[in-house]
């Protein structure tokens, strides 16, 4: 079967052993609208706040944030086949800036990880992913801790990060944003913070 992402060019591409080949691509909001569109209509990813938008309004959002130098999102593909959205942030930039100190080297991440496959979710699966997130976000953008911020009704989400290595910060409450291009309700999150020194020590 070709790859039909073949022709893009990665931000980031890495094999990882037992795995295949992770290539982190800058979302193309047109051209990728429709696959994330069906992974943000479903139930399990109603705290990334999309299901009730069309093709069209997901495509719309995605173009907005590509016109952003502080918000970027990607899609993460695993070897031609699409397996996350990825969105990193400035977090000065954004609302979580108000709830914790943020320091030099900071970089904020959300992450939707596709439905798992016919097969069910492999053990293992995430963390192999996630490594080759944390080395473009870390290393590649020369960062020295991730920020993550999942709601704290989404315990699978706490759990998943929790489980990779990231230490619990506290539980505070993201203010809600208004503005012509973003609307965002008030959101009780947990942060969760991934050091550098951690995940790529030496």
């Amino acid at each position: 079967m070709s790859d039909p992402y073949a022709s893009r060019t990665p931000v980031h591409e890495q094999v990882v052993d037992g795995f295949g080949t992770v290539r982190v691509l800058p979302l193309d909001p047109g051209a990728d609208a429709a696959v994330i569109h069906r992974w943000v209509r479903e139930e399990r990813a109603v705290f990334w706040g999309m299901t009730e938008l069309t093709e069209q309004q997901v495509a719309a959002v995605y173009a907005h944030m590509a016109t952003l130098d502080t918000h970027h999102a990607h899609l993460v593909v695993r070897d031609g086949e699409p397996v996350a959205l990825l969105q990193t942030y400035e977090p000065e930039a954004d609302r979580v800036s108000e709830c914790y100190d943020v320091r030099p080297g900071d970089i904020g991440v959300h992450l939707l990880l596709a439905p798992a496959g016919p097969d069910g979710g492999q053990p293992g699966w995430t963390a192999r992913l996630m490594a080759a997130v944390a080395a473009y976000v870390l290393l590649g953008l020369d960062r020295r801790r991730v920020v993550v911020d999942p709601d704290v009704r989404n315990e699978k989400a706490v759990a998943r990060f929790l489980g990779l290595g990231f230490a619990a910060g506290p539980v505070v409450v993201l203010p809600e944003i208004d503005l012509p291009d973003v609307y965002l309700p008030e959101k009780k999150a947990q942060l969760a913070f991934l050091d550098r020194e951690l995940m790529f020590p030496g």
